[in-house]
């Protein structure tokens, strides 16, 4: 949980650096617009500089696959333990 929990304040602070010294914003409407972004709702503030529009593009894509990877590391000690709990998982003699 804290490894997921740590992508994501990596990716929010890279975006809202970004955002700050790209685009020109204020921090509060960078922490907003790369908020937004990384929780998959899209930009609030119109961009105007080219710099800027090219760095909400990556960090567009960016945060759609940071978002997977965070849920993925989230999600994955729940679904072994599914797999241990009805013996799904595979022994290391199995895998012969």
């Amino acid at each position: 949980m804290a490894l997921s929990f740590g992508i994501i304040g990596v990716s929010l602070a890279i975006g809202i650096i970004g955002y700050h010294y790209l685009e020109g914003l204020s921090w509060i409407d960078s922490l907003l617009n790369a908020s937004m972004l990384l929780g998959g709702m899209g930009p609030v503030n119109q961009l105007h500089t080219t710099a800027g529009k090219i760095f909400a593009s990556f960090y567009a894509l960016f945060s759609g696959m940071i978002l997977l990877v965070a849920v993925g590391v989230l999600i994955a000690p729940v679904f072994h333990r599914f797999l241990q709990h009805f013996h799904l998982d595979l022994d290391d003699e199995d895998r012969s």
